[in-house]
């Protein structure tokens, strides 16, 4: 599953990695895969100083993909991680992640010289080379023993995003009750439909049943994040966004995420999501059990 808003500043890693922890939690088999080079989701998981001493050189995926230039590329499942301040659970449950890099940004240019060709034919087939890239290294064995794979995706449609979208089976979408982030919205869809028409026209070049290849993600709904409430409902002022995008035909997730910035900011220090602490406070407990709603309609919407 992508996850994905062109607007930055949405809550998407903090929805990211509490989504992910909590699903641990519950027994599932997590991986999440930080394709930001914001690292935001890498940093909430590990501290600088630890990526810097034992994640940078080799183990991000900014390194898997610079590593197609040469003769032996690396495994995708060589950068699985475990972050050190989360147990494996009694239940079965994991939570593992791929680092992000802060270079990764160069990586979408490079990937961009590699879409040409002598012919039209040769350009759609490189085009279809470089889209499935991570879609392609997802197939190792290993992979299939995860329940859920989450990838937290930067704000924009580049090619690295576009790569997440062709290995995905759905999208998530975070969004702030906002009106740059509900316009946003719509053009998301659009930019979906017309990746996955060019990907599927694309495939039927290929040898085989191109049918077999073709990918159809789905959005499976919208999240409100950083929201606020007065007598228990979301504020007037943002109320129409949400009913907004409601009429976009787009699902929308009946649980909502609150604006909380000093506590889930806490969260990187701490090398836990804000859903696996004790909470200490009213509203911090609080907060927790709205993840936990929220991930229980997330769960059923996925059918896991």
């Amino acid at each position: 599953m992508s996850v994905i808003n062109y607007k930055g500043g949405v809550g998407k890693t903090t929805l990211t990695a509490n989504i992910g922890a909590e699903l641990a939690f519950r027994g599932k088999k997590v991986l999440l895969i930080d394709l930001d080079p914001q690292a935001s989701l890498t940093f909430s998981l590990v501290r600088p100083e630890y990526w810097q001493q034992n994640l940078e050189a080799e183990k991000t995926i900014k390194r898997w993909y610079e590593s197609f230039d040469s003769s032996s590329p690396l495994s995708l499942s060589s950068l699985v991680t475990r972050a050190p301040r989360i147990r494996d659970f009694g239940n079965g449950g994991i939570l593992r992640f791929i680092p992000s890099h802060l270079g990764l940004i160069n990586v979408d240019l490079e990937l961009a010289t590699e879409l040409g060709g002598a012919s039209l034919k040769q350009s759609k087939i490189n085009y279809l080379r470089v889209h499935r890239r991570l879609s392609e290294g997802l197939k190792e064995d290993v992979f299939s023993n995860f329940d859920v794979i989450l990838i937290d995706c930067p704000p924009n449609f580049n090619i690295v995003t576009k790569n997440a979208i062709v290995a995905s089976d759905s999208v998530l979408i975070p969004a702030k009750a906002d009106y740059l982030s509900t316009l946003g919205i719509d053009y998301l869809q659009r930019s979906l439909r017309e990746l996955v028409g060019d990907y599927n026209e694309y495939v039927q070049l290929e040898p085989g049943d191109g049918n077999a290849r073709v990918i159809n993600p789905q959005v499976l709904g919208v999240v409100f994040t950083m929201m606020q409430f007065y007598g228990g409902q979301p504020i007037s002022a943002l109320r129409p966004y949400m009913r907004q995008t409601a009429s976009l035909g787009v699902p929308v997730f009946d649980s909502l995420m609150r604006e909380a910035k000093t506590l889930f900011a806490s969260s990187p220090g701490s090398g836990q999501p804000l859903v696996l602490r004790a909470g200490k406070t009213a509203t911090e407990k609080q907060l927790i059990r709205e993840l936990e709603v929220l991930v229980s309609e997330f769960m059923l919407k996925l059918g896991v």
